[in-house]
């Protein structure tokens, strides 16, 4: 299925791939973005945080990154500031962010993004760490 989906990934972030996965497994192949290799455009960022119905601080990342280096839990600092961070420092950006035609969204958990995707799972989906989360029908197993 084509479909026009984006995904702004982390290869390395195990959420990321289940939500990549996900995706798929729905039979649609998504515009896979590295982000960490090709960041957004400081607009598109903006963009894409406003779509989401986020604030930037929404978005930051603090594990693994230098959030606290840099002292981003200043909760004085403008909106300007943290995505002036972001876009120096692309591993502050939170991961798996996915846009589709239903919206945008930062799929955590991971599971999250079934509700931006067009078309139905295809069949029985676990994520890396054994969760089931799509029965053998392609429903979601609930909580």
């Amino acid at each position: 299925m084509s479909a026009d989906i984006v995904i702004y990934h982390n290869p390395a972030c195990g959420t990321s791939r289940n939500t990549l996965a996900m995706i798929r497994n729905a039979g649609i192949e998504p515009h896979v973005v590295e982000y960490l290799k090709t960041p957004p455009a400081r607009a598109l960022l903006v963009q894409l945080i406003a779509r989401a119905g986020m604030a930037p601080r929404d978005l930051l990342r603090e594990k693994g990154t230098p959030y606290a280096e840099l002292g981003l839990g200043d909760m004085s600092l403008p909106d300007a500031a943290l995505i002036d961070a972001m876009m120096a420092h692309p591993i502050l950006i939170n991961r798996p962010l996915v846009v589709s035609a239903l919206g945008a969204r930062l799929c955590r958990p991971s599971e999250a993004v079934l509700d931006l995707l067009p078309a139905p799972q295809k069949g029985a989906f676990a994520k890396e760490d054994g969760e089931r989360v799509i029965d053998e029908t392609g429903t979601r197993i609930s909580a």
